[in-house]
């Protein structure tokens, strides 16, 4: 997207909270809340609404889970799915989605044109049509900024249709006595069958559509300041208010009107209510509030379909205006909408609507059953569902698909089949990581364990398997604890013995009974030996050998002990993992502090003077901060990050880093400390740490080392990344 579109940017209230609520409280709660309470009686309603809102709920905290672990882009649930599963099977929902948003739009059309027949039924239906269509086209073509100010309007309307009913309750509209008020009903039916009789399923169905316009403000994701806040908070705010309120309206109704009432009259609460043409004002704003929503939120579908070249002529419905709104995406929609609305009739298709609604819920479950059970640790959410919940979600998505209509919940899925079918045919390039890469890695690491190893991974998947060169066994016991943090609980420990050619030697011995008790402690680990008198050669040869082997370590540990030669031995090994694309952990242990408590790590931030902009790359920092933070969950310690500038004008734009870096890589309570000053005098003022952790640069001297442990008076680990890390995945 161009930096230098001024896109209009919304809060949780106005881009999620609102589109959401009005779409719950939709045309269905005005002209078919009656009929439901007639029907199931109100204990009856009030499960179908708990049934029904249970669903919506697991899938929105599914989602506030998924949206609180990526940099969502726009698109909402297309791009939650894309950026996790792949762009064919995100294109394989939105495509299907997007149309189907775009039949919804004409069905809200064709219920406001019935609303204002019931006000003016001289008017001609097709003109009615035709004028709230350009009515929306307009305000959502001119931006998503004037469709969320219409809709604050419409919430106005609604909210004051709601005031009727209350006040026809406070007027005595609630004659019938709790007692006799109608508790389970004896589903008679509907005027359309002639009370021929329904179930409690049927009746679910024709209710359920109500409680699904949870995607209403993530569809907005492209556009709001916070989506990682406002998505979850507005989503969930807006389930809680409508639940609460399909609960009370219910039983208003199940108090105010009789069974018969309730069952013949679609209109029953325009009757009962205390100012009639205030229900029929909020008919018109939900069904018109409902269609905003849904050309506003399609259309960005359409256009980060666009972006990702998904669709045949991309680059056009990629298109923008100069304010950053999706104008071509908007006309191909609006082109789509009025196609439909010259259908006349859209009894056949409508079902498809919820259908692929539900389709789309059960994808974003499966989602975070994914993450939840591949164990990687860029799965690290804000926002934490139990393990419970996405299955229950998923679950009962499914289980309402073959409730409503089980005929076209399979056409619907065979349809969802066919686009990925086509989709994975046309080799599309995912910008961006996804979870597939985590997956398969699982799948290959299941079956590594069995025989070879595991390939080099991606950052998604990324997980820390380390290389540790031992030619001293009591050196790499003393640091059994500390490798084990590192790389519990999915990483793994190759040992490479580096030795003499000896016939007496105990070394493979040692080295078998340490990765074995690697492995009881929950970390894979495995041996090899590599006979030579040259330390550097040896490891050096190791890392060359497994280049190309099927699971290779991405990290090599040094730990510099007081008979090391540092120029011949470990510098050679430095320099070979930079050329090998390797990450490198250099380790000096305090002679007394060894690891001390264990409570708090400190990070030094190199001083990016200049350059505070925080993309994808972000300098030699990433295995850095991974490593605090493996550390910190497994001592249950804190991170500080501290970086040190020369010039105090910097002071705001470090900040500002810190804090972004923070928030994108999702590190909870995280110190971080702006220093001012020459660095070596702030390392030794600096608050005390367990473990301090510094980047390395390819010429570090041993006298730096020395130095740092000195002056921080604690164990120190100088990284240099690999360039294959991302704290940001």
């Amino acid at each position: 997207m161009d930096d230098n579109k001024h896109i209009k940017k919304f809060g949780t209230f106005g881009g999620v909270f609102t589109p959401t609520l009005l779409t719950i409280l939709g045309v269905i709660m005005y002209l078919r809340m009656g009929w439901v309470v007639g029907n199931a009686g109100l204990l009856g309603a009030w499960l179908i609404i708990i049934i029904s809102f249970l669903i919506t709920l697991c899938t929105a905290l599914s989602m506030s889970a998924i949206t609180t672990n990526i940099r969502i882009g726009a698109g909402g649930a297309y791009a939650i799915i894309s950026q996790s599963l792949g762009l064919e099977v995100g294109g394989s929902l939105g495509i299907p989605r997007y149309i189907s948003q775009g039949l919804a739009v004409t069905m809200y059309i064709f219920g406001f044109r019935e609303g204002w027949l019931g006000i003016f039924p001289d008017h001609n239906p097709f003109l009615v049509d035709i004028s709230a269509f350009i009515g929306l086209f307009t305000i959502a073509y001119i931006s998503a900024n004037l469709a969320i100010k219409t809709q604050y309007i419409i919430m106005v309307v609604i909210v004051a249709s709601l005031v009727s009913v209350v006040m026809a309750a406070y007027d005595g509209s609630m004659s019938i006595a709790t007692d006799e008020a109608l508790k389970w009903g004896t589903f008679k039916g509907s005027p359309e069958n002639n009370f021929r009789g329904s179930n409690f399923w049927l009746v679910f169905a024709v209710f359920f559509p109500a409680a699904t316009g949870i995607m209403a403000g993530a569809n907005m994701s492209g556009e709001l300041k916070d989506p990682r806040k406002s998505i979850p908070v507005g989503t969930l705010w807006a389930i809680g208010v409508s639940f609460v309120i399909y609960m009370l309206l219910a039983f208003w109704l199940a108090r105010t009107a009789t069974e018969q009432e309730l069952i013949s009259n679609y209109n029953i609460i325009i009757e009962k209510a205390y100012v009639g043409p205030l229900i029929i004002a909020g008919v018109l704003g939900a069904t018109f509030s409902s269609a905003l929503a849904s050309i506003v939120g399609s259309s960005r579908i359409l256009f980060a379909m666009g972006e990702h070249n998904v669709l045949p002529y991309s680059k056009f419905l990629a298109g923008q205006s100069k304010n950053g709104q999706p104008r071509n995406a908007m006309l191909v929609t609006g082109i789509l909408i009025f196609a439909t609305m010259l259908l006349r009739n859209l009894n056949a298709v409508a079902p498809l609507v919820t259908l692929f609604f539900l389709v789309t819920y059960a994808m974003i479950n499966i989602v975070v059953i994914i993450e939840q059970n591949l164990g990687l640790i860029s799965y690290r959410p804000i926002f934490k569902v139990k393990r419970w919940i996405p299955w229950l979600g998923l679950v009962s998505s499914v289980l309402a698909m073959f409730i409503i209509n089980p005929t076209i919940s399979l056409i619907t899925i065979a349809i969802v089949l066919a686009v990925y079918w086509y989709l994975s045919r046309q080799n599309l390039e995912t910008p961006f990581e996804d979870v597939r890469s985590g997956l398969f890695v699982s799948f290959a690491e299941w079956a590594a364990k069995h025989t070879w190893g595991m390939k080099k991974m991606q950052q998604r998947a990324w997980k820390p398997n380390l290389m540790v060169p031992v030619r001293d066994i009591i050196g790499v016991r003393g640091n059994f604890e500390f490798l084990r943090n590192i790389a519990s609980p999915k990483g793994s420990i190759k040992l490479l013995g580096i030795e003499a050619n000896s016939e007496e030697s105990e070394m493979t011995k040692h080295l078998d009974e340490l990765a074995a008790s690697f492995r009881d402690k929950g970390v894979f680990s495995s041996w090899t030996v590599i006979n030579t008198t040259e330390f550097a050669k040896g490891v050096n040869y190791g890392n060359q050998a497994l280049r190309g082997a099927f699971f290779r370590p991405n990290v090599v540990f040094l730990n510099l002990q007081q008979h090391d030669d540092y120029e011949t031995e470990l510098r050679p090994v430095i320099k070979e993992c930079i050329r090998l694309e390797i990450g490198v952990l250099l380790f000096q242990s305090h002679p007394t502090a060894l690891l001390g408590q264990r409570n708090t790590i400190n990070v030094w931030v190199s001083n990016r003077k200049n350059n505070w902009s925080l993309g994808w790359d972000i300098g030699n920092l990433d295995l850095s901060t991974l490593i605090a933070y493996k550390l910190m969950k497994n001592w249950k310690a804190r991170i500080r990050l501290i970086t040190v500038i020369d010039d105090v004008e910097e002071v705001e734009n470090a900040t500002k880093f810190l804090d972004s870096l923070i928030n994108l890589a999702r590190l909870p309570e995280t110190l971080m400390e702006v220093c001012v000053g020459d660095f070596k005098d702030v390392v030794t003022a600096a608050p005390h740490a367990d473990l301090n952790i510094f980047g390395m640069q390819e010429d570090l001297r041993f006298e730096f080392v020395q130095e740092m442990t000195s002056k921080t008076n604690s164990s120190c680990l100088f990284v240099k990344d690999s360039g294959h890390e991302s704290i940001l995945a």
